[in-house]
């Protein structure tokens, strides 16, 4: 076979297979996810000076820690505040690929509760449903690191509470269509990669979850143009040697 055969077979069929991922590709990219999410509050894990902790709300929507039966510090009478408590609100979604998204909003109350009876973490089962044409159910699990301050500041600031995500998820894939997606949890701002939250004594935070879902199997535009210069390059080259030959 002669070199520029060889050449032209070469050249068609990268240009054949460009074509056809970019195609495929702006078929994915143009892919809208929507549907209805939800989420329940797993199994918490107890610090090392929790001796006696004491929760509720596994398996629901509303999880809450520690002994509340404790005063707040001050000259006034006893004022029992209540336990911390944490409550996941979903929401109904619709994101395109690497579009940022609320999956829902979580609400912080930070309680007054008995030392050695809080915990230390807790997990949260979030269920996106996905409407047609994806049409299926996935369960992305994260954790939830809960900070309980001592309480023994004057200023209400060093007296506040934190919660903060963790944003790795241990099952964030998900498949349709013979491709592969991710959710990636981007924290409780779209634009910024903020992980924490925090709330004053006997105070209550209201933030947003957001996430975003990213392809694993197609190609970025970035390497398709990539391959794209290469082939051009290899045009230009052919050019040169017909010209000198």
């Amino acid at each position: 076979m002669k070199l520029s055969l060889v050449f032209a077979t070469a050249i068609s069929s990268f240009f054949v297979g460009a074509t056809t991922t970019l195609g495929f590709s702006d078929q994915v990219y143009a892919l809208t996810f929507s549907g209805i999410s939800s989420g329940t509050w797993g199994e918490p894990i107890p610090g090392s000076t929790d001796t006696n902790p004491i929760y509720t709300g596994v398996g629901s929507n509303t999880f809450t820690w520690g002994d509340p039966n404790v005063c707040l510090p001050g000259p006034s009478e006893c004022t029992i505040t209540g336990s911390n408590q944490l409550n996941f609100n979903g929401n109904s979604f619709s994101t395109e690929i690497n579009s940022a998204f609320k999956v829902g909003d979580l609400t912080y109350f930070n309680g007054t509760v008995a030392e050695g009876t809080s915990v230390e973490s807790v997990p949260l089962n979030l269920n996106l449903s996905f409407s047609p044409p994806v049409g299926a159910s996935q369960v992305f699990d994260f954790n939830l690191r809960l900070v309980n301050t001592p309480n023994n500041a004057t200023d209400p600031e060093e007296n506040a509470d934190f919660v903060i995500i963790d944003t790795s998820l241990s099952n964030s894939s998900f498949s349709f269509e013979g491709n592969e997606y991710t959710l990636e949890l981007t924290g409780f701002n779209p634009d910024v990669g903020q992980i924490n939250i925090k709330a004053l004594e006997a105070a209550t935070t209201t933030t947003a979850i957001y996430a975003k879902i990213k392809t694993k199997t197609i190609p970025e535009p970035a390497t398709v143009a990539g391959l794209s210069l290469v082939g051009i390059y290899l045009i230009s080259r052919k050019k040169l040697l017909d010209k000198k030959s």
